[in-house]
């Protein structure tokens, strides 16, 4: 009898023709599930019968909990090497092999601009009015060139957002908690002094940073609060970076000028949340890795990973 493999939260149900799946079909039964499941012992009752599940980065967390109601499951599969919403430990005690695939950098660099230039000249608005026979010009763009970009983070996306800020004239600083000077000098950014200083002295700051223990919470009321009152604030990154309620009120009271958002303390976002109303907000739900690379790599990815799991040497493994 095949092994049965599902794929979670297939949202654009694209994953079984993006990828050549024949290589593993005549072992593996493989299927998807468009629609996310919150529900727990649903999403138990509609998977606990597969033995291989490929999960799309962490729209749906893996907890202890969840394994336990999984007992047939062999092989776990995440997009990417990185997965915070796995218990990993819990994986091993139920001896369950848990694999990552490759993920470019390169998709949610380019949307980060995509907010930036969207926010700095107001062209969700503009394009509102236009369409619906509004004002013709009603607002006034922030032009990029001579600005300073402050980045949270100089890893591959925050190198490749300072080189593409230099092409647009910006200055560029940088500040993390081990950065170096050298670091900032070879992507062409300038060290801040400490992490009030880039907040303070920055048009536009963009997050670029892990979500880890020293990271989380690390942008604050107090943080927000001494940012331009012109500045935008960029998180792709991780929400739990950011105080959420410390942000919404900033851009409430207008103590900020707005803020681009791809990432949510819960997702999908509640229908009736304040981000999704307010007027200096452009938010895009979680589409930084949704691009056609990236997903060509991760099904591509998930097919190796399960030839190599049925040939015994598993690849890629997350510990």
């Amino acid at each position: 009898m095949n092994l049965k493999c599902v794929i979670l939260d297939d949202y654009q149900n694209v994953a079984l023709t993006i990828a050549d799946w024949s290589a593993v079909q005549e072992r593996v039964d493989v299927f998807s599930l468009t629609e996310h499941i919150d529900d727990e012992a649903l999403l138990a009752e509609k998977i606990g019968d597969c033995d291989i599940i490929v999960i799309m980065r962490e729209r749906t967390p893996f907890t202890a909990s969840l394994f336990a109601r999984l007992p047939k499951l062999k092989l776990l599969i995440t997009s990417g090497m990185r997965n915070a919403s796995i218990d990993l430990k819990a994986a091993a005690e139920r001896g369950v092999t848990v694999c990552g695939t490759a993920s470019g950098s390169e998709p949610p660099m380019e949307l980060t601009w995509a907010l930036i230039l969207g926010l700095a000249r107001h062209v969700v608005p503009e394009n509102n009015a236009f369409r619906q026979g509004g004002p013709w010009q009603s607002s006034v763009g922030m032009t990029l060139n001579g600005k300073r970009l402050g980045l949270l983070g100089l890893g591959k996306i925050g190198g490749r957002m300072a080189q593409i800020a230099s092409a647009f004239g910006m200055k560029v600083t940088a500040w993390s908690p081990n950065l170096t000077a050298e670091r900032a000098q070879e992507c062409g950014a300038e060290l801040a002094a400490s992490k009030e200083a880039l907040l303070r002295d920055s048009d536009i700051v963009s997050i670029h940073l892990v979500l880890g223990e020293r990271s989380r919470g690390l942008i604050g009321r107090d943080d927000i609060g001494v940012m331009k009152p012109g500045a935008l604030l960029i998180n792709t990154s991780r929400a739990a970076i950011v105080d959420g309620e410390a942000l919404i009120d900033a851009l409430q009271q207008g103590r900020i000028a707005g803020a681009g958002l791809d990432v949510f303390d819960i997702e999908p976002l509640p229908l009736n949340h304040p981000l999704r109303t307010l007027p200096n907000v452009l938010a895009t739900p979680h589409l930084g890795y949704v691009a056609d690379s990236n997903y060509q790599g991760y099904f591509k990815g998930a097919v190796e990973d399960i030839q190599a799991f049925l040939a015994g040497s598993p690849i890629r493994t997350l510990k």
